[in-house]
């Protein structure tokens, strides 16, 4: 896995850095057990100071999702986790934002798209029942 660090987002790098291995873990890029570049290359690599990934991998091996190894490297230690109730609603949200987004261009009307999932909410079970 290729981690980018953006300088300019406001972000602090090294939270960039754990978001981005939380990710990898998330959507199974990163395996348990795959071997991560120790703190030096990696530092090196994105052009940052050592202490910068090193707090990366600290806390990332405190919230046990990579195991540091003296001498050996740093270690992805969790398996993929499901994502959070929260995480699946905002990402349900952003599916039916697009989706009605593209209902309207197709010219329904709001009433018209309510209706029609207040139709497919009282009514799907039903029919997914009978099948």
């Amino acid at each position: 896995m290729q981690f980018k660090l953006n300088p300019s987002s406001g972000q602090p790098l090294y939270a960039q850095l754990v978001q981005q291995v939380r990710h990898g873990i998330e959507t199974g890029v990163l395996q348990h057990g795959d071997l991560l570049p120790d703190i030096r290359t990696l530092a090196e690599t994105l052009s940052v100071g050592h202490n910068t990934v090193a707090k990366a991998y600290s806390e990332l091996e405190h919230e046990g999702l990579l195991q540091l190894c003296q001498g050996l490297g740093a270690y992805i230690s969790a398996k993929r986790r499901q994502k959070s109730r929260s995480e699946l609603l905002c990402s349900a949200q952003e599916s039916i934002q697009e989706f009605v987004a593209g209902l309207r261009k197709k010219g329904l009307t709001d009433e018209e798209i309510r209706r029609l999932f207040e139709a497919e909410i009282l009514y799907s079970d039903s029919y997914m029942e009978e099948r």
